[in-house]
C-alpha cells in the first residue's frame, strides 16, 4: 500500500539489539511450550507404567511418541534462535567497539589539530632567549646580594692566637684601670666633671702667671 500511493514508513529500523531482544523473547515462549512437554509426557510416562499392556496403553504411547517429535522440533528452533541470537549479540559488539574505535579516533584528530596550532604559535627560539636572560638576571641579582652582604671592616680570618691575645689585651686594661681607680689616681676632676666647660672652669696651672689685677680710676 505504501508504494502504490508513494509514502513512506516513519517507522524507526530495527537495531541489532532490537533483533536480539525479539529472539531472546521467543526462546523464552519456546521455553514455556517445552516446560508443558514434558509436564505431559511425565504424566504419560506415569499411567504407561501403571498400564497393562493393551489398546489403552498403545494409545498412550502414540500420545507420547508425538510429543516427543514436537519436543525435538522446539529445541531444534530454539537451538537456532539462540545461535542467531549469540551471533547477533557478537555483531552488536563489535559494531559498538567499532563506533568507539572511531569516536576515538575522531578525538585523536582534533587534539592533533589543536597540538599543532598551539605548538605552530610557540617560537623556540624566543624560549630559550628568554631562559638565557633570565639566568642572566638571576646571577646579577645574586652578585648583588653578595655584594650587599660583604663587610670590608671585617677581616677575612682571625686565627685563635691572635683571639687569645686580644682578650689577654682587654683584661690587662680593665685591671689597670680598676687599680688606677681604687688608688685615687684615676683621671683628672676637671675631665670627670660633668660641667660644662667653660671660660671659668678651665685648670690652673702652676707656671702660669696670674694677671695683674686692673686698677679702677
Amino acid at each position: 500500500m505504501n508504494r502504490i500511493f508513494g509514502t513512506k514508513s516513519t517507522a524507526p529500523k530495527p537495531t541489532l539489539n532490537d533483533a536480539v531482544r525479539n529472539i531472546d523473547e521467543r526462546v523464552g515462549s519456546f521455553d514455556v511450550k517445552l516446560s508443558k512437554i514434558n509436564a505431559e509426557l511425565s504424566t504419560y510416562q506415569q499411567k504407561i507404567a501403571r498400564m497393562r499392556d493393551g489398546p489403552g496403553k498403545s494409545a498412550l504411547k502414540q500420545k507420547a511418541l508425538k510429543l516427543l517429535k514436537q519436543r525435538k522440533q522446539i529445541e531444534a528452533q530454539k537451538d537456532q534462535l539462540e545461535n542467531q541470537s549469540w551471533n547477533m549479540t557478537q555483531a552488536s559488539m563489535t559494531t559498538d567497539n567499532l563506533q568507539n574505535t572511531m569516536i576515538t579516533i575522531d578525538a585523536m584528530k582534533t587534539a592533533n589539530k589543536q597540538l599543532k596550532k598551539t605548538y605552530g604559535k610557540i617560537d623556540i627560539d624566543k624560549i630559550e632567549s628568554l631562559q638565557e636572560e633570565m639566568l642572566d638576571l638571576i646571577d646579577k641579582s645574586n652578585e648583588l646580594q653578595e655584594s650587599l652582604s660583604m663587610s670590608n671592616d671585617m677581616p677575612d680570618d682571625i686565627s685563635e692566637s691572635e683571639l687569645d691575645a686580644e682578650l689577654d689585651a682587654l683584661g690587662e686594661e680593665m685591671d689597670f684601670e680598676s687599680e688606677m681607680s681604687e688608688s685615687g689616681l684615676g683621671m683628672p676632676s676637671y675631665l670627670n666633671s660633668t660641667e660644662p666647660i667653660g671660660s671659668d672652669s678651665l685648670p690652673t696651672f702652676i707656671d702660669e702667671s696670674e694677671a695683674p689685677a686692673k686698677v679702677a680710676n
